[in-house]
């Protein structure tokens, strides 16, 4: 290891080689080399780092799927414990910034990390220790009553994914859209399936206990990963407007164990609200202005999302009670990057079909919360058969479904 003594002068920011050597320690983590001894031989060589060359590294090695996808999460782990001591820090003399203040988006994801925090930290590991100690029923129904609130985080990762990821995505930047999207799942995953093994619990301890602490590792490490690179990275290339139209979409998704005290606004004139033209659009069966048909499509018993020919989201309706959360942060985003890692293969293959002709529509039905759910996705061609896009139409059919008999309009 000579060779590298001394080379940190070498090895300035702007200098492509440190990216070539910070992928090789995170190549030898997963390899299976001493962590102590990867720490070591980063700070010889590297120093401090930033969130820019974190998110690069995310990128590379979600491009190139060098590592198998159900090791992510267990090299992802080790990414947060050896870069904890080194990611570049800001000068603590700053004045206040706009995300200090009540009702800023990453002001309210931090609010809710901190009642995460004091959830895993005054209830879940307390309970946790006591189940280890006796499996009575008490300490089992105390647990399951602990991740009925801790699956309250589906609200801060929903918000993370659908608003914060689309808006670094117009930024180029890919890292956290794959890697953060694909652990939050296995964090969901995870409290879902401890959940059940509570509620079914036979007297197999182990399995509950590991599932358990791997909940309270990943849920801290995540929060960890989103203060100390997400945060910093969309601060540092989101507009003002762009954090404005996350605030005022978030109430859409809804908050985790917390919410904002109050709206922020940034110390300017608010945002001019563009107003709907009157102008009329003429069809082949009717006339409608414009605000007539926003409203037409927005009464309709359906949630309607429209994808044109590159995949791009260009529209959706915006009902009273859509089943699945819609922002507008997805308009101009490829429809693969709306859905999580895992289930984009069914998207990707639905499309390809839909635009070699080889079908016209699909239907899929799910039970989602008290919700039956048809979801129909159809090709939509011009008069000539060419492929213009996919409409979708996701219903709640579960009244539908319990109408018998006749009820006439005289009635």
């Amino acid at each position: 290891m000579s060779e590298f003594i001394n080379n940190r002068e070498q090895l300035a920011s702007n200098n492509p080689d440190r990216l070539v050597i910070l992928k090789q320690i995170f190549q030898d983590l997963y390899n299976g080399r001493n962590l102590d001894e990867v720490k070591a031989h980063y700070d010889a060589f590297i120093g401090t780092i930033t969130v820019d060359e974190i998110a690069q590294l995310q990128h590379i090695f979600a491009e190139e799927k060098s590592i198998p996808t159900e090791d992510i999460k267990q090299i992802y782990s080790q990414h947060s414990e050896i870069f904890h001591s080194f990611i570049e820090k800001g000068t603590s003399n700053q004045k206040e910034q706009p995300e200090d203040q009540p009702g800023h988006p990453v002001h309210t994801f931090k609010l809710e990390n901190r009642e995460i925090e004091r959830l895993l930290q005054s209830q879940v590991e307390m309970h946790v220790a006591k189940f280890l100690e006796e499996d009575s029923h008490e300490h089992v129904f105390h647990l399951i009553e602990d991740l009925n609130l801790l699956l309250d985080i589906d609200k801060h990762y929903s918000r993370k994914e659908n608003l914060i990821f689309p808006y670094l995505e117009k930024y180029g930047i890919y890292g956290p859209t794959t890697n953060m999207w694909r652990i939050d799942d296995f964090i969901r995953d995870a409290i879902k399936e401890a959940k059940q093994k509570l509620q079914t619990y036979d007297g197999e301890k182990q399995p509950v206990l590991q599932i358990l602490q791997f909940i309270i590792q990943e849920v801290k490490g995540m929060i960890y990963k989103e203060e100390h690179i997400l945060f910093p990275m969309a601060l540092k290339n989101l507009t003002e407007d762009e954090w404005v139209k996350i605030a005022h979409e978030s109430d859409q998704i809804g908050y985790c164990l917390s919410a904002p005290s109050e709206e922020w606004k940034p110390e300017r004139k608010g945002l001019d609200e563009k107003t709907i033209s009157e102008g009329l659009i003429k069809m082949e069966t009717g006339i409608l202005s414009l605000k007539q048909l926003e409203l037409v499509l927005n009464h309709l018993p359906v949630d309607i999302t429209f994808i044109d020919h590159e995949d791009v989201v260009r529209y959706f309706s915006h009902g009273k009670e859509r089943i699945f959360a819609r922002t507008k942060a997805i308009i101009g985003r490829t429809v693969q990057n709306c859905h999580p890692p895992r289930s984009v293969h069914v998207v990707e293959d639905l499309l390809a079909d839909f635009k070699a002709g080889r079908k016209d529509s699909e239907d899929f039905w799910i039970q989602f919360k008290d919700k039956y759910v048809y979801i129909r996705y159809f090709a939509v061609r011009d008069e000539k058969g060419t492929y213009i896009g996919t409409l979708e139409f996701t219903q709640n059919i579960a009244p539908i479904k319990v109408i018998d008999g006749e009820k006439r309009i005289l009635a």
